[in-house]
């Protein structure tokens, strides 16, 4: 019996066989595709309140309730999903990364600022007309991922961008901070999509148009959730994919 050959080794033969085509994305086009997406979405959380809502107000109304799904799609999904990307951009792949981690953070932060507005409308309306706060699955699940989110950012401030962090803190942290900057965007989405559910049953009951009739406002703001999951799972899959990560600082891609 002939001896394995360099290829194959005690472990068998090696597979040289490439990815499929169809996964052989570029970077670029897929961002495109993807902000396309994320614009999609916060276009359609719009249209639906705007359309079938009645609009936006601050008067302690509905339409004070409103500005709940639009600003949290845009900031804790779409926002956040952008800063989440900002490392697989092939730019930041060498030169100085102050500027890239100040837009990290920037956009974080802006989206940590339309979720925090987005609270403030939700608590608001239910204030003015006597709803109970925190009292459904969505609510504990959207103030949990707010407050994790939170955490995130300052503690990544804190370790990436103070100048005194130690270079040992920042490599602990830096693999906790990926884990959860990915959970909380699904946590984000899947607030997003029970959020429009419990809308959608608390909106969609009277004689003409229930939600199980399925009306033209629930086809459309299923689809809403879909889309959201769908910009979620892309993010993610961007995120996990290895050809798209930032080389190692010590690899020799990643010296200058």
């Amino acid at each position: 019996m002939a001896a394995p050959s360099d290829e194959e080794g005690a472990v068998g033969p090696r597979c040289h066989h490439r990815s499929p085509a169809m996964l052989d994305v570029p970077f670029l086009p897929f961002c495109a595709f993807l902000g396309t997406l994320g614009l999609l979405c916060v276009a359609m959380v719009g249209t639906w309140c705007q359309h079938w809502r009645g609009g936006f107000s601050l008067d302690g109304s509905s339409r004070t309730f409103n500005w709940h799904p639009v600003l949290m799609v845009t900031g804790l999904v779409v926002l956040y999903g952008a800063a989440a990307l900002v490392y697989r951009i092939p730019n930041t792949w060498s030169g100085p990364k102050l500027p890239w981690k100040v837009l990290h953070s920037s956009l974080a932060l802006g989206a940590f600022v339309l979720t925090v507005l987005g609270l403030v409308a939700v608590f608001c309306f239910h204030n003015s007309q006597g709803t109970p706060n925190m009292y459904s699955l969505h609510s504990w699940m959207g103030l949990g991922t707010v407050l994790l989110f939170s955490c995130q950012w300052a503690a990544g401030f804190g370790a990436f961008l103070l100048p005194w962090a130690p270079t040992w803190l920042r490599a602990l942290y830096k693999p906790i901070h990926v884990f959860f900057g990915s959970t909380i965007l699904m946590l984000s989405v899947a607030s997003c999509v029970s959020g429009i559910n419990e809308k959608l049953f608390f909106s969609l009951k009277n004689g003409t148009m229930e939600y199980k009739l399925l009306p033209a406002e629930a086809v459309f703001a299923n689809t809403l959730g879909l889309l959201i999951l769908i910009f979620g799972v892309l993010v993610v899959a961007a995120l996990a994919r290895p050809s798209w990560k930032r080389p190692d600082s010590d690899s020799p891609d990643s010296r200058q």
